[in-house]
């Protein structure tokens, strides 16, 4: 398996090669020089692994400055809805999209990725297709299962919707695919997740239309949340732009799809792409992963009634932050939720310019907080600490060569939650017997530890102790949550 892996590696490396997709700073977009080289990288950067940051992923081969031109892939290397059209299918195409007028972009991006599938072998896409991962584990894919085990009201009301969004869209698909003679198996529900969920894991930003594209070798880049500079942010900038915002983007100057460092990179480091600001829950929608660390994840909360007519804040901004402090949406609302009625409309400026009110009144937000916390804790079916032995037990499960494993230890609830996953009446024992799973379920065990991995991010973010309210009021306390 890992010999066929490299071999498909090489492939599309060569091929890329070919195409003119470069990571020589000095290549001029000149597909003839590229193509003398069996490898399109190899010059500032290399295909390696990182099992515990993504998995495969492109590595630094030598020191890389912030602002560097680090890979170029021109335009005839990019697949998009007009690059997987043909000029006969163009014309069929444009003459039945007259019929579905309601079709987005990124659906047609879908069907004709699926039509170019159909090609198998005569594709010249072919090498690209054959190196794309088999399947997705986007929220769309989950079962009811893999739903309810998120526990989380927003995750599961988001995965529920993603779900019916997915049926949704390949019901309205099928009429056209069926007039492209497009292979049965290729029209069916999981494939079109398939699909889907390569446009939505894999697609860049194009000018000229919306589905985005397909960026071969680009697409080897692993993500990293937006992140301050970790080096001297006052050095000079290899690249002239300082104000680039985005560390990848279509260049129309050299018909080109450019990467840049968004930072220094050491040789043997992992060169990052940082495409935006997300949630654990947001990776899981939209890319299918999550991180164990993600500076950017929430957890949201919900206001007794009363207090929504005390702000105009969008629900979205009330939560509580990675590292456990309240939002300013949040804090200034309940702030001015505990005072007085007949106080409030004269300390509302102070309110929601974020300082403190008065120390008994931070006392009673710091009060209701714990309290708030405390509840939708306690909702949960699952403790973090059962939840990281769920995770464990799972890892044990994935190990195929082991084919039973005695968890007599194990809580109750985990042992009906891992029955309930086995779908083994029969295992609700004092031990739990983990038996060789069908592939279906094997698909499974590989999406739970997503599901735990968000219960225990939302548990993380909530502070499961927040002590005393007035010792939070103490000149550290206060220092923490008015530097919101």
């Amino acid at each position: 398996m890992e010999e066929e892996e490299e071999e498909n590696l090489q492939s599309i490396l060569q091929w890329a090669a070919a195409l003119g997709i470069s990571d020589s700073i000095n290549n001029n977009n000149n597909s003839a020089s590229s193509s003398s080289s069996s490898s399109c990288l190899g010059r500032s950067l290399s295909v390696s692994h990182f099992p515990e940051a993504g998995g495969r992923g492109l590595a630094a081969t030598r020191a890389i400055r912030k602002g560097e031109l680090i890979l170029r892939v021109p335009k005839s290397a990019l697949m998009t809805t007009h690059s997987l059209i043909t000029k006969h299918q163009k014309q069929v195409l444009s003459s039945a999209l007259g019929k579905y007028p309601l079709l987005s972009s990124t659906q047609i991006l879908s069907i004709v990725l699926l039509n170019e599938l159909d090609k198998g072998r005569s594709s010249c896409w072919y090498p690209y297709l054959k190196q794309m991962p088999r399947s997705y584990d986007l929220l769309a894919s989950f079962g009811q299962f893999e739903i309810e085990a998120l526990q989380i009201d927003d995750a599961i009301w988001t995965a529920q919707k993603a779900v019916q969004k997915g049926k949704m869209e390949w019901e309205e698909a099928k009429p056209l695919m069926s007039e492209l003679n497009i292979k049965p198996q290729l029209i069916t529900f999981k494939a079109w997740l398939w699909a889907s969920a390569t446009i939505s894991s894999r697609t860049m930003h194009i000018p000229w239309d919306t589905a985005g594209c397909l960026c071969p070798v680009g697409d080897f880049f692993n993500y990293a949340p937006p992140e301050e500079d970790p080096w001297n942010s006052t050095e000079e900038i290899f690249d002239s732009n300082v104000d680039r915002l985005i560390d990848a983007g279509y260049d129309e100057a050299v018909a080109s799809y450019c990467f840049y460092a968004k930072r220094h990179y050491r040789e043997g480091d992992q060169v990052l792409l940082s495409y935006g600001t997300y949630t654990n829950l947001e990776l899981l929608e939209h890319y299918g992963f999550l991180l164990q660390e993600n500076p950017n994840d929430k957890a949201f909360m919900s206001l007794e009634p009363e207090m929504y007519s005390l702000c105009s804040w969008p629900k979205e901004s009330l939560y509580i932050s990675q590292d456990g402090k309240p939002s300013f949406a949040l804090l200034s609302t309940i702030r001015l939720w505990a005072t007085p009625v007949v106080q409030r409309r004269s300390v509302k400026h102070i309110a929601f310019s974020g300082h403190q009110i008065s120390s008994e009144n931070e006392v009673a937000v710091m009060e209701w907080l714990a309290n708030r916390c405390q509840v939708l804790l306690s909702s949960f079916s699952t403790s973090i600490e059962e939840d990281t032995l769920m995770l464990r037990i799972i890892e044990k499960i994935q190990d195929f060569d082991v084919p039973t494993s005695d968890y007599g230890e194990t809580p109750s609830v985990l042992r009906n939650e891992i029955c309930s996953f086995l779908e083994r009446p029969s295992c609700h024992t004092a031990s739990v017997a983990l038996c060789v799973l069908s592939s279906s379920l094997r698909a499974s065990t590989v999406r739970q530890p997503l599901t735990c991995g968000i219960v225990c991010q939302k548990v993380r973010t909530l502070p499961s102790s927040m002590g005393s309210a007035r010792d939070l009021i103490s000149p550290l306390g206060l220092e923490r949550i008015q530097d919101q």
